[in-house]
């Protein structure tokens, strides 16, 4: 009987306990919110800036890659693809090129900028190499725009 009686006194004081405990005030909520709130604005221009330098980055190797395949495009066909055949000449074979060993790049995703946008391409007038160029985040040729051109 003492064992029951202590059993029931002890289910009534949790009881009483869980009574008085209610949940979280607005005033609580508040602040947390607050303070999720002020990290926000620190972190996120972090993360912003970060995220821009990876797409630079990324745009800076995919035009070392391209201009290694526009050297084996090279080495195979005795020049490099016309303006015209431009960049998709390293994944499909132009008319006319007999001796295209490619492709050179395994796809089209390759050819475009991190932003999206094709590369440029132009052939060096005496054809001693070519110019690779992404206008970068804000489309826009140098000069004109927010960021700088990424080329090789």
């Amino acid at each position: 009987m003492i064992n029951l009686h202590l059993i029931r006194s002890n289910r009534k004081c949790h009881r009483e306990s869980d009574d008085s405990e209610g949940g979280f005030t607005l005033v609580e909520l508040l602040v947390v919110l607050a303070i999720i709130a002020l990290i926000a604005t620190i972190a996120a221009p972090q993360v912003l800036r970060y995220l821009g330098s990876a797409r630079t980055n990324a745009a800076k190797a995919q035009i070392r890659n391209i201009e290694s395949a526009l050297e084996l495009y090279y080495v195979d066909n005795a020049k490099y693809p016309t303006v015209e055949e431009g960049l998709s000449a390293l994944v499909t074979a132009p008319a006319g090129e007999a001796r295209w060993n490619g492709p050179y790049l395994k796809g089209t995703t390759g050819l475009n900028d991190p932003w999206g946008r094709p590369y440029s391409y132009e052939v060096k007038a005496d054809a001693s190499g070519v110019t690779i160029r992404s206008l970068g985040r804000d489309g826009k040729p140098d000069g004109t725009g927010e960021d700088q051109d990424i080329s090789n």
